[in-house]
């Protein structure tokens, strides 16, 4: 409206700063060769923060860099969500409208929940990974925009971030990993008091070293005495300076704002109280300009110049002659985009509104809603459902604010901004008894809520009930990580459902309880759902009733499973079928299947497995269908398919990324550790496990990847973190956690403590697991943990302090090994290896028992274990003497310190190298003489064509190749190439050459490769 306006109290020459522009420069050179950079910048209100960014930007931008500016919104004591990112995200579009547009592409309308230029973004779902998931393909939208170039986000004054903006930015701090990117946020560090909500987020990243965080300190005398010289345009006289200097303290804007003051002739009397320095230059101004500045002071940041023009009821030339001495007075400036005006420093804002009258900041805000609502178009869309509601609530009108707070709670909920969603629930309950009965009885439940337990009545007839509104925010609670206060919430909601009969909705909030419970690790969960399976117990079926049904199913089948879980998980498909609500039917057939696999019914569990993920991709039932790619692979793993389950857990990773289901996505990435842990590709699995940490900060998912990394640490001897990652996994887990759990950590925990010596601590653990028993479809966990517990045993035979109690102990692990499930090979291979260990703890074992197991892993893909197994069969054979068993025991000896040595399994290569030692052999085999009758390779159980395959996989021929050579078919050659992998005991093509050369199975003439042509 104005133009241009010289702002002569603000210095045209950059002060100091050298240091942290250093910083600053380092960081976008650094993002310019593509490593993301994060940085935090601090200062006291009035230090400069400001004015640096603003210098960066421009060197940014003459560098070739793409610069997005976004600042936190202030209406009132109320943030808007996302508005930063919004703001950013929007000025990308102007800037790149086309890579914002690729970047975007496919998931327009989930991005439109921060952007709505990419479109309407849909009600979508909501559960723990939605939030997640926009924030994935957030970071996402931002690394492809800077794949080719360098770009800088900058939001500012994050002191006033909604929690949402919190969350969005820590998650991107975390996570960003590729792409010219830097992030710069800034803050007033006076404000962060012990209680404020950016405190906790500041020191999470402290603890992050990717972050750096820059305090931005005081000008020092000869900075100010700089500053001031550019403010005047001429060199000012020492004293001034020295006094400007002493009554600033070196604070740049109150350097500018005394400077000022001294040229104007109001520099005589001014109080050192900051609020008279703020207000100073205000009250100098004409009334008119004086009531526009509180105007604006009241209206937020930024208040848009229509929206000025329909609360100040001036005369447009009055208006603009008002807007006008603000301006040149320096106090207020043009908004960037040209629509509006906002306060030079949100300092002299806030000294303005604090200066304001109690009935006179209600009167304001009452007439900024009732501008707003006369004409919606004065503010910008996104904002408007948000602002009305803010200026009606301190207006302090409970009629009108309840209906706007609640359109409100509506906006935050689509854009999965949860936190703000529960803000505005709660304060519409405060509202509630307020708001006349007229004006709450027009309200209905489908205009507000999505979690409306449905009871048999219509939610778009019946009046919206304060038992709706407590429903909704419990689970806005929940998905934002509040979940005390939620679990308050559902306390009260269930006392005032005490006075009435509503079996349906009392079940449907004592399902929340049991979730918020185990949460927060307070509770396993069982008391309040059953509490609400007896709630519902005989009523017809309904939507409530399939939910709890499946919620008891997949309680029981993680817990105690059995019969009553898979009744619960029938009655649950057969109940959510009637009602037709898919979701819950497919998550209950998901877990039907599961404990059919469990309870022996593996390929009908496993095919029904599939078709339900089949089915939920297919009908995008994302959450169902990220569970699936959890639950499937583990299935798979769990019954010794490891090989099956790789691939499908890899199309997971790239499902869960897609959208973005953090939690699921750790889960993947922690099977995919398992799974390849037991294939023998350990430092995949390591790998796997940092990379399943980056994904999710979740308890649960951080123990399961705490427990892989303290077994593969104790299977490679690094006692020391084997400890350390067990004592995580158990503080992780907590003391309510189920079986899957619970199991692998008592297993870990008695194998350390039995190679430390403490064999009592680990017979004492054992007993507690045998007392409790081991629960139907927990035979995945009990067979390696009875395994540890014979092995212990055995190895401690002639022990003094093992006699005592041997024998009872012994019988308890062989009772226990008979109640387990073998109706799949891995299993029938353990419980072999479990007997041969209790016999080999009694001084029974021959060469016979360790060969059956040999035989029984040698058709497994697990190399550790089949190594494992050869270095017991060696020993036994050592022990039978005879010329035979110690050529045999030779070659067992080699093969398993191949396996140990390529692992890093050091505990088991030593060992194996502390037995041949004994026997005084050579586990160094040497090169076959020509003349020799025997072929080496015979040792190991190849047949002749297998050992010209072996050779040629040897040499790095593939597949096909080795057909060409050996005149056979591809499809053959891939046969021959499976068998030798299983006969060696290692799990792919390199680990077989590896062995082979090792073990000097062929002359070195032998590997030449034939000259061609």
């Amino acid at each position: 409206m104005l133009g241009p306006v010289e702002t002569r109290s603000v210095s045209p020459v950059f002060v100091g700063r050298a240091d942290e522009l250093h910083t600053l420069n380092d960081a976008l050179a650094r993002a310019a060769a593509g490593e993301p950079q994060a940085l935090l910048l601090g200062g006291e209100a009035g230090v400069g923060k400001t004015r640096l960014v603003e210098e960066f930007a421009t060197a940014a931008c003459r560098g070739g860099a793409v610069v997005a500016l976004g600042g936190c919104v202030e209406i009132g004591a109320d943030g808007l969500p996302f508005a930063p990112f919004s703001t950013a995200l929007r000025a990308l579009c102007r800037e790149l409208p086309d890579d914002l547009a690729a970047a975007a592409a496919g998931q327009e309308e989930e991005l439109a929940r921060l952007l709505p230029e990419l479109g309407e973004a849909t009600s979508g779902r909501h559960d723990e990974g939605s939030m997640a998931r926009l924030f994935e393909l957030t970071a996402r939208v931002l690394e492809r925009v800077a794949a080719d170039r360098t770009v800088v986000v900058a939001l500012e004054d994050l002191h006033w971030a909604d929690a949402s903006t919190r969350h969005l930015l820590s998650y991107l701090f975390r996570t960003l990993r590729t792409g010219r990117l830097l992030v710069l946020a800034t803050y007033r560090a006076d404000d962060i008091h012990r209680r404020h909500p950016l405190r906790p987020l500041l020191a999470e990243l402290d603890r992050l070293r990717t972050v750096r965080r820059i305090e931005l300190g005081r000008f020092n005398r000869a900075e100010v005495g700089r500053q001031i010289a550019g403010i005047l345009a001429h060199e000012p006289d020492p004293a001034q300076v020295d006094d400007i200097f002493e009554r600033s303290d070196g604070n740049a804007f109150f350097v500018e704002e005394l400077a000022v003051c001294a040229t104007e002739g109001c520099g005589t009397g001014l109080t050192d109280s900051l609020r008279d320095l703020l207000l100073v230059r205000v009250e100098g101004l004409p009334e008119s300009a004086q009531r526009v500045a509180r105007i604006v002071a009241e209206g937020g940041s930024t208040v848009e110049y229509r929206l000025i023009a329909a609360v100040a009821g001036l005369a447009e030339d009055d208006l603009i002659e008002a807007l006008r001495a603000a301006v040149n007075a320096n106090i207020l400036l043009a908004a960037p985009d040209g629509d509006g005006y906002r306060f030079r420093h949100s300092l002299v804002r806030e000294a303005v509104g604090d200066d304001l009258l109690p009935g006179e900041r209600s009167r304001l805000n009452r007439r900024y809603a009732e501008a707003l609502e006369a004409d919606p178009t004065l503010v910008p869309a996104d904002a408007r459902v948000m602002r009305l509601a803010s200026y009606w609530y301190h207006a302090h009108d409970a009629a009108k604010a309840l209906p706007a707070v609640l359109d409100a709670s509506v906006t935050a909920r689509r854009r999965h901004a949860y936190s703000e969603q529960l803000r505005l629930l709660e304060r519409a309950m405060e509202l509630w008894d307020s708001a006349p009965e007229d004006v709450r009885a027009g309200l209905r439940p489908v205009d507000y809520t999505e979690v409306y337990p449905p009871c048999g009545c219509d939610p778009a007839t019946t009046p919206l009930r304060y038992l709706d509104l407590m429903a909704e925010a419990a689970v806005a609670g929940r998905l934002c990580g509040e979940r005390e206060r939620a679990l308050k919430i559902t306390k009260r909601a269930l006392h005032l459902l005490e006075e009435e009969r509503d079996p349906q909705r009392s079940a449907w909030f004592w399902v929340q309880r049991s979730r918020l419970v185990q949460a927060q690790a307070r509770g396993d969960g069982w008391a309040e759902l059953a509490t609400a399976e007896e709630l519902v117990r005989g009523l017809p079926p309904s939507e409530v009733h399939a939910e709890v049904l499946s919620h008891v199913a997949s309680w029981t089948m993680v817990h105690v499973p059995g019969p009553d879980a898979f009744s619960a998980a029938e009655r649950a498909v057969e109940y959510a079928r009637m009602v037709g609500a898919r979701e819950i039917e497919m998550n209950a057939r998901l877990t039907l299947a599961g404990l059919t696999v469990e309870t022996g019914g593996i390929e009908a569990g496993l095919d029904e497995m599939f078709e339900v993920k089949r089915q939920t991709v297919a009908q995008g039932l994302t959450a169902v269908a990220g569970r699936a790619y959890v639950n499937l692979p583990n299935a798979l793993e769990s019954v010794g398919r490891s090989r099956e389950a790789v691939p499908l857990l890899e199309e997971g990773i790239a499902y869960t990324r897609k959208f973005g289901q953090l939690a699921s996505e750790a889960w993947i990435w922690g099977n995919l550790s398992e799974s390849f842990y037991s294939m023998g590709r350990w430092d995949q699995a390591a790998e796997a496990g940092i990379k399943a940490e980056r994904a999710d900060h979740s308890t649960k998912p951080r123990g399961f990847h705490a427990s892989l990394r303290a077994e593969l640490a104790l299977a490679r001897g690094d006692l020391a973190e084997a400890g350390r990652q067990l004592a995580a996994a158990r503080g992780h887990f907590g003391t309510h956690d189920i079986p899957q759990h619970e199991l692998p950590l008592v297993d870990i925990g008695i194998g350390l403590a039995a190679v430390e010596g403490r064999l009592l601590d680990a017979r004492a653990d054992l007993e507690r697991v045998l007392d409790t028993g081991f629960a139907p479809g927990t035979h995945r966990y009990a067979w390696p943990l009875l395994l540890t517990a014979a092995t212990m045993e055995a190895n401690a035979l002639g022990l003094p302090v093992a006699e005592p109690g041997r024998r009872k102990i012994l019988e308890r692990i062989r009772t226990a090994a008979k109640s387990l499930a073998t109706h799949v090979p891995v299993w029938q291979a353990y419980e072999r290896w479990v007997r041969a260990e209790l016999l080999r703890a009694e001084g029974r074992g021959t060469p016979d028992d360790w060969s059956e197991v040999t035989v029984a892993f040698e058709s497994l893909e697990r190399p550790y274990d089949l190594a494992r197994v050869r270095h017991r069969l060696a020993e036994s054979l050592l022990s039978a003497g005879g010329e035979d068993e110690r050529d045999r025991a030779t070659e067992l000896l080699r093969l398993a310190h191949a396996v140990a040595d390529h692992l890093g399994a050091r505990p088991l290569a030593d060992a194996v190298t502390l037995l041949a030692q004994r026997a005084r052999l050579t586990l160094t085999a040497a090169p076959a003489p020509a003349s020799a009758q025997t072929d080496p390779a015979r040792t190991l159980g190849l047949t002749g064509r297998e050992r010209d395959v072996l050779r040629l996989v040897a040499l790095g021929r593939s597949n096909r190749q080795i057909a060409e050579e050996l005149f056979i078919s591809p499809k053959t050659a891939s046969v021959h190439v499976s068998n030798i992998l299983g006969k060696l005991g290692v799990s792919g093509r390199g680990e077989a050459a590896a062995v082979s050369h090792r073990l000097g199975l062929f002359p070195a003439e032998v590997l030449q490769v034939p000259p061609t042509g």
